[in-house]
C-alpha cells in the first residue's frame, strides 16, 4: 500500500470535513498530476472516492447538528437525474474533447472565486441583503433555484468529478446566505453523498474506476474527514470562513494552472 495515496487521502478528507469543499477539485488533479493517473480513471476513481468519504462525513456533521436536511432534498430533485442522463450521454457519445473540458474547469474555477468573495464579505453581504430584503429569493423561487442548481451541479460532477463542493458551496453561500460555514460544510457534504455515488455508479458502468486505488485512498480518508467534520462546528467561524477561502483559493489555482 502506497503510504503517499494514504496521505493524499487523509489530506483531502480532512479539508472536506472542515469546508464541504476541495474533494474532487483537489483529489483529481493530484490522481492526475502527481501520480500520472489517466484522466478517465482519476474521474471514476475520485467520484467513488466521493461517495464513501463524504458518506462518513455526512453522519459526522449530523451527529453535530450542521446538516439542513431540506436544502438537501431540494439539491437531490435536480442532481440524481442529471447525473443519471449525464452518465448514459457519456456512454453514447463518449468523453468531452479537450477544449471543452478546458472551458468547464475554466467556468468552474471563476465560481470557485466568486465563493471566495462571498465567504470573505459575508458580513457586508448579510447586512445589503437585511436592508433589501426584495432582492433574496424566499419560497417557491429559492426552492426552484435550488433544483435547477442541483441539475448543473448533477451534470458537471458526473463529467469532470470536479463541482460538487466548490459550487456547491457557491450557490449555498449565494442562495442562502444565513448559513454557518459549518452549515455550509455539512449541507454541500451531505447532497453530494447521492450524487457522487450515482455518478460512480455510471462510472463502474463506463469501466473507469481502479478499484485498490480506492481503497488505499478510503485508508486515509474515512478517518480525516471524521476529524475533519467533528472540528467543523468546535473551529471558530471567522477561522472556518478563512480556512475555507484559502482552500477555495487553492482550488481554483489549480484549475487554472
Amino acid at each position: 500500500m502506497d503510504l503517499s495515496f494514504v496521505a493524499s487521502g487523509f489530506a483531502v478528507g480532512l479539508l472536506v470535513g472542515m469546508t464541504g469543499v476541495g474533494g474532487g477539485s483537489l483529489m483529481t488533479p493530484i490522481l492526475t498530476l502527481l501520480f500520472g493517473v489517466s484522466p478517465s480513471v482519476a474521474v471514476g476513481t475520485d467520484l467513488a472516492f466521493a461517495a464513501v468519504t463524504k458518506s462518513a462525513g455526512t453522519f459526522t456533521h449530523r451527529l453535530r447538528g450542521t446538516v439542513r436536511w431540506d436544502i438537501v432534498r431540494l439539491l437531490c430533485l435536480g442532481a440524481v437525474p442529471a447525473a443519471v442522463v449525464a452518465a448514459i450521454g457519456l456512454k453514447q457519445f463518449g468523453a468531452l474533447d479537450k477544449e471543452i473540458g478546458q472551458l468547464i474547469r475554466y467556468s468552474i474555477a471563476g465560481s470557485v472565486m466568486l465563493t471566495v468573495v462571498a465567504i470573505l464579505f459575508r458580513s457586508k453581504m448579510l447586512a445589503w441583503i437585511n436592508a433589501h430584503p426584495e432582492r433574496q429569493l424566499h419560497g417557491r423561487a429559492l426552492d426552484t433555484a435550488t433544483v435547477v442548481s442541483g441539475v448543473v451541479l448533477g451534470t458537471l460532477v458526473t463529467i469532470s468529478s470536479i463541482g460538487a463542493g466548490a459550487i456547491g458551496a457557491t450557490l449555498l453561500v449565494m442562495l442562502y446566505p444565513r448559513l454557518s460555514a459549518a452549515e455550509v460544510a455539512g449541507t454541500d457534504i451531505a447532497y453530494a453523498v447521492p450524487l457522487t455515488a450515482v455518478a460512480a455508479v455510471g462510472h463502474w458502468w463506463l469501466g473507469s474506476i481502479n478499484w485498490m486505488l480506492l481503497l488505499t485512498l478510503l485508508v486515509g480518508s474515512v478517518p480525516g474527514i471524521t476529524i475533519g467534520s467533528w472540528f467543523a462546528r468546535a473551529v471558530p467561524e471567522r477561522v472556518l470562513r478563512g480556512l475555507l477561502a484559502a482552500t477555495l483559493t487553492a482550488v481554483a489555482a489549480k484549475l487554472l494552472a
